[in-house]
């Protein structure tokens, strides 16, 4: 029996972008192949950088189809508590580490 594998996605991470031009940026890269956005959140605490937030990722939102999916990443305390914000900003997947602080599963409901 042969097993079907989904079809792999592309997932460039918005780091690498110019965030003085992060819409044309974000724009190039899906015109070039990009399936969906990955957005790398860090609060200095739990991972030693910063990033950006959710003001960020709504104003992104608001300049990029709405079609486009915001693959979010989040390397921050307690993530729990931030997870309908980004969800309200525009976010459409999570991703964290549980071992942020995190209390536990049963906890999130959307």
């Amino acid at each position: 029996m042969k097993t079907s594998w989904p079809q792999p996605l592309i997932l460039p991470s918005i780091l690498s972008c110019d965030f003085g031009n992060l819409q044309t940026e974000c724009e190039n890269l899906l015109k070039n192949g990009a399936d969906q956005l990955h957005l790398d959140v860090m609060d200095g605490i739990f991972v030693p950088n910063i990033s950006f937030g959710i003001l960020v990722i709504k104003s992104l939102r608001n300049c990029l189809s709405k079609e486009v999916v915001f693959d979010t990443h989040l390397m921050i305390q307690k993530p729990e508590k931030y997870i309908e914000a980004f969800a309200l900003a525009g976010t459409n997947v999570f991703k964290f580490h549980y071992e942020a602080e995190y209390s536990g599963l049963e906890e999130m409901s959307l």
